[in-house]
């Protein structure tokens, strides 16, 4: 299954993330860059690869009022959160080799001290 995209699946990502055990991974991008667009297929060929996490399509720009203190300085950006940390967030070169080795060996990824986490603003259905 692809991404879920916060413009059409917001009820099924809040589903997903409102489970305890389940790991979250968004891009959060813009349409108007074209790096992001480029980059969609291959998040999404991550995402059917990996059927257990929860991964999301964020245009941040659509959603500036849900996270308006996000701190995002380039595209694409990658937040991975589980219930209790956020794992990495961070902007990645658009290869989805970078996102794929990060999920493969997460206990290699400190926690980001003061990071943002996506999961109460995206809760709420």
């Amino acid at each position: 299954m692809p991404a879920l995209n916060l413009d059409t699946d917001q009820d099924r990502i809040a589903e997903h993330v409102n489970r305890p055990g389940t790991l979250f991974v968004a891009c959060l991008c813009a349409e108007w860059c074209g790096t992001c667009r480029d980059y969609r297929a291959a998040f999404d060929a991550l995402a059917d690869r990996h059927p257990e996490v929860c991964f999301a399509w964020i245009d941040i720009e659509n959603h500036a009022d849900r996270f308006d203190d996000l701190d995002v300085e380039n595209f694409p950006t990658i937040l991975i959160e589980d219930a209790v940390t956020t794992r990495f967030f961070g902007t990645v070169l658009p290869q989805a080799a970078i996102v794929e080795r990060m999920l493969a060996d997460l206990t290699a990824l400190p926690g980001v001290t003061g990071a943002p986490k996506l999961r109460p603003a995206l809760a709420v259905a």
